[in-house]
């Protein structure tokens, strides 16, 4: 009986961990797939983590995973936190901001899991210098280390972002981001709001980033000119604060949600505002009028494919042809995961 090979899926928070659990479902006939939360090999890094609460804003802290592995084992995923207990034939990320030296030798995929931070200049200088991406404090270096032996794009405008940004081209394929696939469904649900002007907030102070939110609060009541306002809060920041200024500085009967499916809500809304949010990206996909920090032509242009939530599938695809391929590492050179035809699945 031959030997089941092993796969490692790093988890972060609860989006990249439902990412990764579709791409396991579409592994786990084939293969073992276990899971640990993202982490580091760097001492002071995991003295911070296990010690201090430092950096419980952060998906390596305990706070997420916390949250990622009671997901995970509640639908039977084994976890090995660390990846202390086992070698690995493939591990998949969802980031390569942090990749420890030890998994390296390992076949390595990268999984695009949202929206890529905008460059600052301190972000560029970090780069040009080599410095940890880590010290950007924001994820504008994400997919750009060239680290892994494949790159999943979310899109052809993310793919050439990425080679961009430093990434070898011919490690990058555009297989679709799962959660972000097929905007189309969100528009059948029992949500009980429509016509709204919904407001999806980032955490930008929880992340060590300014923002003014009463001007942004204030901003987000002139745009809505009367109609009426849902904020749904991140779920990194601080509820209660966000909450109290919510109620300070916009209408009275302002709906104020902190869970729930944030993709139904923007189905059912009139017009959306973001702010650095991934989700704005449903709202493009589903015909709405959408306002956001980034520059809404570039937005358009790495706006995620929309093919009918086969994204996880491509993606398994993808690594099943990493996994059983029988050359040296870093000789791997991927086909496409999926032809164009099926790349355009109409939401």
């Amino acid at each position: 009986m031959a030997i089941r090979k092993k796969i490692l899926l790093l988890t972060g928070s609860m989006n990249q961990t439902t990412q990764m659990l579709k791409i396991a479902e579409e592994l786990k006939p084939d293969y073992d797939c276990w899971f640990s939360q993202a982490f580091s090999d760097n001492p002071l890094i995991n003295f911070l983590t296990d010690h201090t609460s430092l950096l419980n804003k952060t998906i390596i802290a305990h706070p997420f995973r916390k949250a990622a592995e009671q997901y995970i084992m509640a639908r039977g995923y084994p976890v090995d936190y660390r990846a202390r207990r086992q070698a690995y034939d493939l591990v998949l990320f969802c980031s390569d901001l942090i990749v420890p030296r030890r998994l390296r030798k390992t076949r390595t995929v990268w999984i695009q899991e949202g929206m890529i931070d905008r460059m600052t200049g301190w972000s560029r200088l970090v780069h040009r210098l080599r410095l940890p991406p880590v010290l950007c404090c924001n994820t504008s270096l994400n997919g750009s280390r060239n680290i892994c032996d494949l790159y999943c794009a979310a899109s052809q405008g993310y793919r050439q972002h990425l080679a961009y940004m430093g990434t070898d081209l011919r490690k990058i394929i555009v297989t679709g981001m799962p959660n972000y696939d097929h905007a189309g469904a969100y528009r059948h649900n029992s949500f009980p709001h429509r016509d709204y002007v919904m407001v999806a907030t980032t955490d930008m102070r929880e992340t060590a980033r300014r923002e003014n939110r009463p001007r942004f609060i204030r901003d987000c009541v002139a745009i809505a000119g009367g109609r009426p306002l849902l904020f749904r809060l991140h779920p990194n920041e601080d509820h209660d604060r966000a909450t109290a200024e919510i109620k300070k500085y916009a209408p009275e009967g302002t709906l104020v949600y902190t869970e729930g499916n944030t993709h139904e809500m923007i189905a059912n809304c009139c017009e959306l505002i973001t702010q650095y949010s991934t989700v704005v990206y449903t709202g493009i996909a589903l015909g709405k009028k959408v306002h956001s920090w980034f520059d809404l032509e570039q937005l358009y242009a790495l706006a995620p494919l929309q093919n009918g939530g086969c994204s996880a599938r491509n993606i398994a695809r993808a690594c099943r042809q990493l996994l059983e391929f029988t050359g040296e590492k870093g000789a791997f050179v991927p086909r496409p995961a999926a032809t164009e035809k099926e790349l355009s699945y109409a939401g």
